[in-house]
């Protein structure tokens, strides 16, 4: 039980600016568990779409002001669907912030979101 707090801390804080490698606290716990891969996909995948959730919070509260051109040129062409790629390193967590600062619907973000991260952990578990 412990573990799987770890691991949904792990891939919680790993959205945010905490710079931690979810997947491999995933493809460690997928070692020694294997038997318990759709729990762990499922708890990785939750965990680290609170933390883009959270980015996407911390965005609605940010002042009207410039943020990271890329990531609000991108959510203004194509919309909520650009946070599948949220769980990109070093761009993720501006696309996070940049969805809620131009206060793209929040149910359409998560739902990109998730499914996003959803397919990554389910590769790594694939994987390993």
């Amino acid at each position: 039980m412990t573990e799987l707090l770890g691991l949904l801390a792990a891939s919680f804080f790993a959205s945010t600016l905490v710079p931690l490698p979810s997947e491999a606290a995933l493809y460690a716990y997928l070692q020694a568990h294997p038997e318990r891969t759709a729990l762990a996909v499922a708890l990785a995948t939750l965990g680290n779409t609170a933390g883009g959730m959270t980015s996407y919070l911390i965005g609605r509260l940010i002042p009207q002001k410039k943020l990271n051109a890329r990531a609000i040129d991108w959510l203004r062409r194509y919309g909520a669907p650009v946070t599948f790629l949220a769980f990109l390193p070093l761009i993720g967590d501006g696309l996070c912030v940049a969805a809620g600062w131009l206060r793209i619907r929040w149910p359409a973000a998560l739902a990109f979101m998730a499914a996003g991260r959803l397919a990554r952990y389910t590769l790594v578990a694939l994987l390993s």
